[in-house]
């Protein structure tokens, strides 16, 4: 009975893996429930007893690694913060606690860590699953993230918070597909594969823009507010010109 237990995990395990690797490969559509048992070399049956079905499977992988990524992020957000005190940590250091261990995992952590960033990357761009899944499995801890960037930028209204978290998770999803794009751009001085430069660079040049758009809403709204006056004042003297 014990053995019997075992291998029902163990196949468990082998269905999540087997499912991980063809789901980001093929997308939840390109791929079929019996591709799967078939690479994990198990039954269909196991699949229903485990999952249900092949949506709650493709849940399930999403979920497995999304826990261990919430809670070393979170993990290192309250060590920046404690480290901190009695200051509020650097919007640099907290943009750090943020992406520092998808990153490291995807650098380290071997193949089945890369066919999970893969599929974030696929899951975050799809109409049909992103909205639920990320939010579902990632906007809890976002939402600490995001209260910590207020803290630490506290003349910035949230609207700019929320763009500049926007832009750096349209950053993050480019850099785990890694295309190879800056490579032929760059002419092989910067590779795509090259995450520890990512991890080097990104934190400081993404703090530059959230401090950038706190102070955008202090230095360029009254210059907007007179570009608008002059460019209604324009119009209205070429409508006085007019017949």
């Amino acid at each position: 009975m014990a053995r019997k237990s075992h291998d029902r995990t163990n196949g468990k395990d082998r269905i999540l893996d087997a499912a991980e690797t063809l789901f980001a490969q093929r997308g939840f559509h390109g791929v079929s429930l019996r591709d799967i048992t078939s690479a994990a070399g198990v039954d269909v049956a196991l699949v229903s007893y485990h999952f249900g079905g092949k949506r709650e499977l493709f849940t399930a992988v999403f979920d497995r690694r999304a826990e261990v990524l919430n809670r070393e992020r979170l993990e290192l957000l309250n060590e920046v913060r404690l480290a901190a005190r009695p200051h509020m940590p650097s919007v640099e250091a907290i943009v750090a606690a943020f992406v520092t261990p998808l990153l490291e995992r995807s650098a380290r952590g071997g193949p089945g860590w890369k066919s999970y960033f893969a599929l974030i990357a696929y899951v975050n761009n799809s109409p049909e699953f992103g909205p639920v899944m990320m939010t579902h499995s990632f906007d809890p801890l976002v939402e600490k993230f995001v209260e910590a960037l207020r803290e630490a930028l506290p003349s910035a209204p949230p609207r700019e918070i929320y763009w500049g978290y926007q832009f750096l998770t349209g950053s993050l999803t480019l850099t785990f597909a890694e295309t190879g794009r800056i490579d032929t751009l760059s002419k092989g001085l910067c590779r795509s594969a090259d995450l520890d430069s990512v991890i080097q660079r990104l934190p400081t040049f993404m703090a530059a823009g959230f401090h950038a758009l706190a102070e955008r809403t202090q230095s360029e709204t009254p210059r907007m507010r007179i570009g608008r006056t002059r460019s209604a004042g324009k119009s209205r003297r070429r409508s006085s010109s007019t017949p």
